[in-house]
């Protein structure tokens, strides 16, 4: 398992001074062994394994160490949590006297879990129980720490690997974040046709609203117009580039999904090697709220191509308040789409 930060750095958005993911591109990772380190404590600290029984008396008192690794990945809306931890924790147990309860012995001892780790996160994981003193009595109180205290500590590590494959310290932010397009297969026609009037109309009424901005980027590449339609509309083509996952239709009123579901829309107009227009957002941006892209390709020269760029309607904030959201989006035409094609296929003056 690779270690927290050493991820492949095309698929890691790093941390900003302002906290933002930048717009989710690719995947987002979070460092969560403090977070480990607090609800394990919680979990596994003044917590009464035995209060009588057999006139036995067993606390596991507090965490001592939990040393090692966590994180949670997020990508295309999936949870994948990483751990490896060992942790070493404290225990007291007496025992009394049956008739007087007088504490005949008193003692202290280690519970030690050596591997935790998201690979056996099914299975309950090995512990190892000491006492200092090894005496009848102290053997006694370890025996029944053994019989009664491990099944509690795997109950309470499950809560803990149970937290983590729902995001850990991100949990409540991924619930919010969470989009499950579903795509149709197949469309009536009629439908279609509604449904891309209706996204005209949407457009255009949106317009000139307050709180959006409008992007635009003019580009140059050597090859032919048609060359750069065909791979801003080949899903596998998009995959080849960008290194992610992409599903593109390729008609009219088809809807697409690009950089791991972080960016879905649908097309509204295409003319093979003159013209692309989609209705078009981010998972991050408010519910309802569509940008319309339009790409148009001149072809001023054979083996030139010039790509204009408007796109309209891009909110000025995410729904978590972020406000580069324009910035982004302009960075992410120009240094993941535009100049990537560039570098992969060759394409570049």
């Amino acid at each position: 398992m690779a270690k927290f930060g050493e991820g492949d750095k095309r698929w890691i958005v790093s941390d900003r001074p302002d906290g933002t993911n930048v717009h989710n591109w690719h995947w987002a990772e979070t460092d969560c062994l403090d977070y480990s380190r607090n609800l394990l404590s919680s979990l596994l600290s003044n917590l009464a394994v035995l209060s009588g029984e057999g006139n036995l008396y067993i606390t596991l008192t507090k965490v001592d160490r939990v040393d090692g690794e966590a994180y949670v990945n997020v990508r295309k809306g999936k949870i994948i949590p990483g751990y490896e931890l060992s942790l070493t924790l404290s225990w007291e147990g007496e025992a009394r006297d049956e008739t007087t309860g007088e504490v005949i012995l008193r003692v202290e001892g280690l519970v030690e879990v050596p591997y935790l780790s998201d690979e056996n996160a099914g299975e309950d994981p090995e512990i190892r129980v000491s006492v200092k003193d090894e005496g009848p009595i102290g053997r006694r109180l370890r025996e029944a720490f053994l019989a009664k205290g491990k099944g509690l500590v795997w109950e309470k590590i499950r809560v803990y690997v149970e937290s983590m494959a729902k995001g850990g310290p991100c949990r409540e932010e991924l619930e919010a974040k969470m989009v499950a397009p579903k795509e149709e297969k197949k469309v009536e026609a009629k439908a279609v046709a509604a449904k891309v009037e209706k996204e005209k109309a949407v457009v255009k009424k949106s317009e000139e609203r307050k709180g959006f901005k409008t992007i635009k980027l003019t580009e140059r590449f050597s090859c032919r117009a048609v060359d750069m339609f065909e791979i801003l509309m080949d899903e596998n083509r998009w995959k080849g580039f960008t290194q992610s996952n992409a599903r593109i239709s390729r008609e009219v009123g088809g809807e697409f999904s690009i950089f791991d579901g972080s960016v879905t829309g649908t097309n509204v107009e295409l003319q093979r090697g003159k013209l692309i227009v989609q209705h078009w957002r981010f998972g991050s941006w408010p519910d309802g709220v569509f940008s319309t892209v339009k790409l148009t390709f001149d072809e001023p020269e054979p083996g030139v191509t010039v790509i204009k760029l408007v796109q309209t309607d891009v909110p000025e904030e995410d729904r978590y308040g972020n406000e580069t959201v324009v910035e982004n989006t302009e960075r992410g035409w120009r240094d993941l789409i535009f100049h990537k094609i560039r570098a992969i296929f060759g394409f570049g003056l």
